[in-house]
């Protein structure tokens, strides 16, 4: 059998055909290129031919836009993310040929699923809004192309495209669950904190790389969430990890940086002479965009963004004032959370063939997944690979089911797939048993669904 495996990002670009008004200025229509090594009429010939297969497929099906087109070199996706504007990224392939198995028919394997990467160059334009608004509310198309290559230069290096799976689909938040009374003191700290602050609009509050609380949009913090997981606090964490960490009731190494400090604005105060560099961001979830300064303040495991009015006129004096508030209340706050969470650990089944599951709510786009052992994308999973490739399928396929259904799937591998979905919740299950029938797998997913899903109700089906 041969199949396919991905190789590396052959192309990216942004392009807008109505900026091209006569023959010979194409280029002018071409907002952001990537690599720059394809000279201008390799770039003019890439854009055309999009141009010329977007235009083609529309006599088709006019209501529905081309999203992906396949070769047997390369998989290419288009999104439209705001009108006359198009982003298109190309992933080029390999062929590899695995051994023939009974039955097969040794045609070519479809191991790169058009849900995942669709998902991906969605989540590349999501996260360019977040930083610098909308394509169209930019103000020349110059200073776009400009804010393009700023954003893009470094964002398309940080793309893991070969551990791209289900997860890039969810793109989901990890919610930290904690009993009433450690949740009222998170609450309440943030409730002090916007009350003595005006210019605070929204805050949220994480503790390692789980969410706790959050005062903005779902839609809107899911974006934060990864940009906090992935790259703003990885980035920071090394000097926090060098502390050590802070047993209870103990001095710690950071009392010199009075155990927090910001990442976004002035890292030292006693040093600094200016605020630093602090970022604003654009929420989408009301009628109008809004812009916000993003402060990030770090102590221990927790963080919390403060997410300040752009109006706000930020001074070292306020990120001095902010930190002599924070600091001593997040501290004892920290060690409240983490006391409660190491009476909540509980040790995993490891055993190479006990149940994984991910679970995803729509609603709050919460998720939770055994099948992944870490969250950084490194394509660490605790299952068959295929597996996880048919959970991305039977995502594909839920609009079939309804508001509610049920699909199995046994793999040559021996491994049971299961997908279950009610009330806007999706459940994906992995199994591996080599005997078990429907009514063993059945079970199983039942038993599973009582101890993780408690309180969750699935309608019968």
């Amino acid at each position: 059998m041969v199949t396919q495996i991905i190789a590396g990002l052959k192309n990216f670009f942004v392009f807008n055909s109505s900026l091209s008004t006569s023959e010979g200025d194409e280029l002018e229509k071409i907002l952001y290129y990537y690599p720059i090594s394809d000279n201008t009429d390799v770039q003019i010939k890439n854009v055309g031919l999009v141009e010329g297969i977007i235009h083609f497929t529309e006599t088709f099906r006019p209501s529905s836009s081309v999203s992906s087109v396949h070769t047997e070199k390369s998989r290419q996706l288009y999104y439209q993310p705001e009108k006359g504007y198009w982003m298109v990224m190309t992933i080029q392939l390999n062929h590899i040929t695995k051994e023939k198995l009974e039955g097969d028919s040794g045609e070519l394997g479809d191991d790169v699923q058009d849900n995942v990467y669709e998902a991906v160059l969605k989540q590349a334009y999501h996260m360019y809004r977040l930083f610098w608004g909308t394509f169209q509310g930019t103000k020349d198309t110059d200073t776009l192309k400009m804010t393009l290559e700023i954003f893009y230069r470094a964002y398309l290096q940080s793309l893991k495209l070969v551990n791209a799976d289900i997860l890039n689909i969810f793109s989901g938040i990890q919610y930290l669950p904690l009993d009433k009374q450690t949740f009222l003191k998170v609450q309440c700290f943030i409730n002090s904190l916007e009350s003595n602050y005006m210019m605070i609009s929204h805050s949220a509050f994480l503790y390692n790389d789980y969410l706790i609380w959050s005062g903005i949009e779902p839609s809107d913090m899911q974006l934060v969430y990864h940009y906090l997981i992935d790259t703003l606090l990885p980035a920071n964490i090394e000097t926090e990890l060098q502390g050590g960490s802070m047993p209870r009731n103990s001095p710690s190494p950071f009392a010199a940086l009075r155990h927090g400090r910001f990442i976004t604005g002035p890292s030292n105060l006693r040093l600094a002479k200016t605020v630093g560099k602090v970022p604003k961001v654009f929420f989408y979830g009301e009628q109008k965009p809004e812009e916000y300064y993003l402060v990030v303040y770090r102590a221990l495991s927790a963080t919390v963004c403060l997410f300040v009015k752009v109006e706000t006129e930020l001074t070292l004096n306020i990120f001095k004032d902010l930190d002599d508030f924070i600091s001593p209340k997040l501290i004892s706050l920290v060690s409240d959370i983490a006391e409660y969470c190491s009476k909540q650990v509980i040790t995993p089944n490891m055993a190479d063939n006990s149940p994984r599951f991910i679970y995803f709510n729509k609603m709050n786009l919460a998720y939770k997944s055994t099948v992944h052992l870490d969250n950084k994308q490194s394509g660490n999973v605790a299952c068959m690979k295929d597996s996880v490739r048919i959970m991305a399928d039977m995502k594909l396929n839920n609009s079939y089911l309804g508001s509610s259904g049920e699909t199995i799937v046994k793999t040559m591998s021996d491994y049971w797939v299961v997908g279950k979905t009610s009330n806007a919740r999706e459940f994906y299950i992995a199994l591996q048993q080599k005997n078990a029938s429907l009514i063993d797998i059945s079970e199983e997913v039942r038993k599973l669904c009582e101890t993780e899903l408690k309180g969750i109700f699935f309608h019968s089906t």
